[in-house]
């Protein structure tokens, strides 16, 4: 039978790339923690790790074994969390994974409606570039809960928030809006793009494709931030969720027709203990009346 220790020993040896290092660092000898990763491998049916002169390497079977020995670890360890929580013997903080751009626009208000319900407790956030990447981060343990589009295939609770609008951003005497505006219009413009690993790389891609054209890039840039200014300074048209603009933004704000909308929720893994599940009211909540709440200012 699989141990949390033997996982924990497998871990370490891979983040530290080295036994002598994993051993410092767990406090063991070195023959004892071969010792246990042999015993794993055997347990297993074959070698998890490749032993060169210089370097550690995972072997197939060590690279399919990792992401679930880090899930079991972190999954433990958010029990244990849990239940000292419960017993009162910790104040402890919620772990929340995300994206970049739910940072900027719906989280300010999440956590000041929670600070006000349980000052003590606080909230460590993960923030992931791509949706993909979110989710990937969650199946291995991650966090307590996520904030994002929802996976379709994920198989733990999944509780609907609504859907964020998407506007285009131009420079306030840009002349490109018309009535009704039609993102084809600006087929022929070049546009302040995100970096591929962005997820709002690929959404902005569909939507232009979906107008029948393929988008051109005058800059891309890596953070959702940077987007909404580079365009409103006249660098070209960029596509951005309309709750991640404040109130008195600079640039002019066009809401396309058809309107582009992704869906959003809060996710877990299991069924969460009584205070992360309090965490999500909150989150729910303040965040569906945030995206509820309209743009800026009127495209």
């Amino acid at each position: 039978m699989v141990t949390l220790r033997q996982l924990e020993y497998l871990v370490a040896i891979v983040d530290q790339g080295s036994f002598t290092r994993a051993a410092e660092l767990l406090h063991v000898t070195q023959p004892a923690l071969s010792h246990q990763i042999r015993v794993l491998e055997r347990q297993l049916g074959g070698p998890l790790l490749e032993r060169l002169p210089r370097l550690i390497r995972l072997t197939p079977a060590g690279r399919a074994m990792l992401p679930h020995a880090r899930a079991a670890l972190a999954e433990t360890r958010r029990a244990e969390q849990a239940a000292r929580r419960t017993a009162g013997s910790v104040s402890g903080e919620v772990e929340l994974a995300t994206l970049y751009g739910y940072s900027l626009g719906l989280l300010p208000t999440v956590l000041r409606a929670w600070r006000r319900v349980r000052p003590d407790i606080g909230v460590r956030l993960f923030e992931h570039r791509h949706a993909d990447e979110l989710r990937d981060a969650m199946a291995a343990g991650q966090a307590d809960l996520a904030l994002g589009p929802p996976p379709p295939d994920w198989a733990g609770p999944v509780h609907p928030i609504g859907e964020e609008e998407f506007v285009v951003v131009v420079a306030a005497d840009d002349p490109a809006a018309t009535v009704p505006f039609r993102l084809s219009s600006l087929a022929d413009r070049a546009w302040v793009h995100y970096a591929p690993g962005n997820g709002l790389a690929e959404l902005l891609d569909q939507a232009c494709a979906a107008a029948g054209f393929q988008s051109r890039t005058a800059v891309r840039t890596e953070q959702t931030a940077a987007a909404p200014l580079l365009a409103a300074a006249g660098l070209g048209p960029t596509l951005a969720a309309a709750h991640v603009l404040p109130p008195g933004f600079d640039g002019r704000l066009l809401r396309p027709d058809p309107p582009i909308r992704r869906r959003l929720a809060v996710w877990t893994r299991t069924d969460p203990d009584p205070l992360t599940a309090a965490f999500r009211t909150v989150l729910t909540r303040e965040a569906a009346a945030h995206l509820n709440s309209g743009l800026p200012s009127e495209a």
